[in-house]
């Protein structure tokens, strides 16, 4: 899965290029990994009013839920950093992993399909690796409302 995750890390990268970002200048990619193989990118979007500004993770399950996906979340990979002067996004010193508000929305999509999807977050030293229920423990979710 190496090769893979190499794959899904360059496709973050290149989803980073997408940002737009004038305001912290931080762009932000992140795809989605399902289970059919589907890897669904989406990048940061900021605003002037600092609090409409949406993450790259949130826009990725957006873009997935209105493509119908409903569960199968195998993994999310994100990388975040400046871009370089060709627009470049490299990873940073330290890995970006889902704010508060992303985790719940991941979990959400997951929670659809019963998954605990893998969250990988890249930087300069490596992969930082680990499900999403370790970041999320005690989730509020679908199944907490039957």
């Amino acid at each position: 899965m190496s090769a893979e995750i190499d794959e899904l890390v360059a496709a973050a990268m290149g989803a980073a290029r997408g940002a737009y970002a004038p305001y912290s200048g931080f762009h932000v990619g992140a795809v989605l990994l399902f289970d059919d193989g589907a890897v669904v990118p989406a990048a940061n979007v900021e605003n002037a009013s600092y609090g409409l500004s949406l993450c790259a993770e949130a826009n990725a399950v957006v873009r997935a839920m209105t493509e119908g996906r409903r569960g199968g979340l195998v993994a999310v990979v994100i990388v975040g950093g400046r871009p370089d002067a060709a627009g470049v996004v490299m990873p940073g010193a330290e890995p970006v992993m889902p704010c508060g508000r992303c985790r719940q929305m991941l979990h959400e999509l997951a929670a659809l399909g019963g998954s605990d999807p893998e969250i990988i977050g890249a930087s300069e030293r490596g992969l930082t690796r680990m499900p999403l229920s370790a970041l999320l423990p005690h989730a509020f979710g679908p199944a907490n409302l039957a």
